[in-house]
């Protein structure tokens, strides 16, 4: 008896040990089920000058790609290129049929716009860059688009003799006034080795410029100085606590050392078009030795609304050149109110995802 007792300890043990060995992969499975869910890598995907834009729990990402203008439509941030429909395709000829770069996606007065830069001519020199503004004939931002045609960004509105290059424009409302910002030159030139400035010009509405425009920024600090082109470029405005800023690209774009900068109006109260109103700071975001060309940037929320995030784009290597990537990281802020970025993320570590996306 005390034989068959100490046989029934031995398998009853053996069952308890394999019992639990069975709780305890089963419980690593979900861990790491789990894990994959909740987190992402960079980078995100393919691409360039990422425009991002959340509405009624919707993100909203455009881009330019196949000489076309595609917008997706997704409630995951981090999958913000999946369901592309393409919405607008350029003409066969005019100012816009080549060249379509940038476009941004604006929700204003319940009407869906697209702001974008295009040329008559294709390829380079980049030289016939202009700004344009397509509206939406729908309340579907995914439908067709109207052509509102090229935005007067020279020196005489009265006129509108003379356009000049643009690019990158956004728009903005401050003091309850519509703002046009891009990046442009002087006068136009015989080449796109040209500085780029920050200029700026009051809106009569999304597809009318109605003013003169005003440099509210040059590329003079030392950061922005580049090896063969000093340039600013891809403004976006970001608001936050009473504070306004413009976050911009600056140096040189096809290069590893492309990076953030940052103008802040010094009072918001203040005349946006006074260039002495902005305070710039920078650089406010920079590659690392595993992060490239960090530049041309978007800003959005988390699903549930409390967090902040950053979108841009990185070069894929250090070979000069416009092969890109998309990547995105949760920014916080200063104690004075201004945004701390941080560190790009390498591609292929884990990041938890936006707060609110995983369920």
């Amino acid at each position: 008896m005390k034989r068959l007792n100490q046989i029934l300890l031995v398998l009853l043990a053996v069952i308890v040990v394999n019992c639990t060995q069975g709780k305890s992969r089963n419980h690593s499975s979900k861990i790491s089920e789990s894990h994959k869910t909740c987190t992402f890598t960079n980078p995100v995907g393919k691409g360039q000058d990422p425009w991002v834009i959340k509405h009624n729990g919707y993100y909203y990402f455009i881009e330019s790609k196949n000489g076309g203008i595609y917008i997706s439509k997704n409630k995951k941030l981090t999958q913000i290129k999946k369901n592309e429909k393409l919405v607008w395709k350029p003409p066969a000829q005019g100012w816009n049929h080549a060249n379509i770069w940038a476009p941004e996606l604006h929700y204003i007065n319940g009407h869906w716009f697209i702001y974008y830069a295009a040329a008559k001519k294709a390829g380079s020199p980049f030289i016939y860059q202009r700004s344009g503004v397509l509206e939406a004939r729908t309340a579907n931002p995914q439908g067709s688009y109207k052509d509102m045609g090229m935005l007067y960004t020279g020196n005489h509105i009265r006129s509108h003799k003379n356009n000049i290059w643009a690019i990158d424009l956004t728009v903005t409302r401050i003091h309850n006034q519509l703002y046009a910002i891009w990046s442009g030159w002087k006068q136009n030139e015989q080449t796109d080795k040209t500085p780029q400035n920050l200029y700026m010009a009051k809106m009569k509405n999304p597809w009318t410029i109605s003013s003169n425009r005003v440099v509210i920024s040059e590329p003079k600090a030392k950061w922005e100085l580049g090896p063969q082109l000093n340039l600013e470029e891809g403004p976006e405005v970001l608001k936050h606590a009473g504070h306004i800023f413009i976050i911009y690209s600056t140096r040189d774009s096809w290069l590893r050392t492309y990076c953030l900068g940052q103008l802040e109006l010094k009072n918001k109260d203040e005349n946006p078009m006074v260039a002495q109103n902005w305070t710039k700071k920078g650089p406010v975001f920079k590659g690392t030795n595993n992060v490239y060309g960090t530049g041309h940037a978007s800003f959005t929320t988390s699903p549930d609304g409390t967090q902040h995030w950053i979108i841009f784009h990185s070069k894929v290597d250090t070979t000069p050149g416009w092969n890109r990537e998309i990547d995105m990281k949760h920014f916080t802020w200063n104690t004075d109110g201004s945004p701390y970025f941080g560190i790009p993320v390498p591609p292929g570590k884990s990041i938890k995802v936006p707060s609110g996306q995983c369920k």
